[in-house]
């Protein structure tokens, strides 16, 4: 059994599979990139597509440039015999949580969670200010990366960090990323000049496509299907004001409340998988989360390696898992951000069965 539990159903990851993360996959349809994810976390645990209780997606009909295009890829998945199905709008994390959801009622004892992105068709930078406040920011055309140097120009206006640490969060990341085939960037990546000050490219994601797909199962089931399940002890989710004026921009109270009804100041963690697209973000999570130097931070490489958008959180669920599944890890925290600036954050802390 896992060590604590504070719901009505013991649920864990049993399974985390995802594709390697490339530039550009202009030969591959979105249902091409995710089938053979799908395939192989499927086959990680021996189950067919009909012995799965519930499906649920992650991705962005904004991202994809058409309506409903999440639909197609259920080519990937196979809707015969009929399956309960799902999707979100967001990212694949919080198809997640929705399917963590329908196994706690008792709805389903296993779920396939899966959540994709191709952003290299277009100007993913153009395409975020979509999800601005319409009105007052919206028209004004702030990118992502514009957003986000706000965010790190106030940290070291607080004197939270400066340049150097900044460049030397993203080099420890890719560094990091040397032992994770799916990276896009590894090793010695230069830091560049300004994209926007302070924030250089080294300081920034890659744009990338990508996908990443999970299994969740209850109880026996998973000690079935898993050798160490990755259990979820604790997951919450909380979003901070629209208006980015409103916030201080130097910390993340919704991410210090999700992780705080999470569980995860009831004891210390070994490991925390961080979404954290800029290397100013990791400077706020650290804090929110109250991370001790000793913790491993991103030891996958982290959004700062590969970040294929809507897949990312995701991605940092599934290699939290990986590590307690491997016996690398006891407890682990893994974090997921949609929205500028950490605007929405969902924490979900993984334990594995003790020794």
């Amino acid at each position: 059994m896992p060590r604590t539990s504070r719901y009505a159903r013991d649920v864990a990851v049993v399974a985390f599979a995802q594709s390697d993360h490339l530039r550009r996959t202009d030969e591959l349809s979105e249902v091409e990139m995710v089938m053979p994810v799908l395939h192989e976390v499927l086959a990680a645990t021996g189950l067919k597509a009909g012995e799965i209780g519930f499906t649920c997606s992650g991705s962005s009909d904004y991202l994809a440039g058409r309506a409903f295009s999440f639909t197609m890829t259920l080519d990937g998945v196979g809707a015969w015999p009929p399956i309960s199905e799902s999707h979100v709008e967001m990212d694949g994390a919080w198809a997640l949580y929705e399917a963590w959801v329908k196994i706690q009622t008792g709805e389903a004892d296993t779920a396939l969670v899966y959540s994709y992105g191709k952003s290299s068709p277009g100007s993913v930078r153009d395409v975020l200010t979509r999800q601005l406040d319409p009105y007052y920011l919206a028209p004004l055309w702030p990118d992502s990366v514009a957003l986000a140097a706000l965010q790190a120009r106030a940290l070291i206006d607080a004197g939270e960090t400066d340049e150097a640490a900044l460049g030397a969060i993203a080099a420890r990341s890719r560094a990091a990323a040397e032992d994770n085939p799916h990276a896009q960037l590894r090793g010695d990546v230069p830091r560049g000049g300004y994209e926007v000050a302070p924030l250089r490219t080294g300081d920034c994601p890659p744009i990338g496509d990508g996908v990443a797909a999970v299994l969740l199962a209850a109880g026996d089931t998973a000690r079935r299907l898993c050798a160490r399940p990755a259990w979820i002890t604790g997951i919450d989710h909380r979003i901070e004001a629209h208006g980015l004026g409103l916030r201080d921009l130097t910390d993340s109270p919704s991410a210090r409340l999700a992780a705080e009804r999470a569980g995860l100041f009831e004891a210390p963690v070994d490991t925390a998988e961080l979404h954290a697209p800029f290397a100013s973000q990791e400077v706020v999570l650290r804090k929110a989360l109250g991370l001790a130097d000793a913790v491993a931070v991103n030891p996958s490489g982290g959004a700062l390696a590969a970040n294929p958008v809507m897949a990312a959180g995701l991605i940092r669920i599934g290699e939290a898992a990986a590590r307690i599944h491997r016996g690398a890890s006891d407890r682990a925290v893994a974090h997921a951000t949609s929205g500028p600036c950490l605007q929405q954050n969902l924490v979900a802390v993984l334990e594995g069965d003790p020794a």
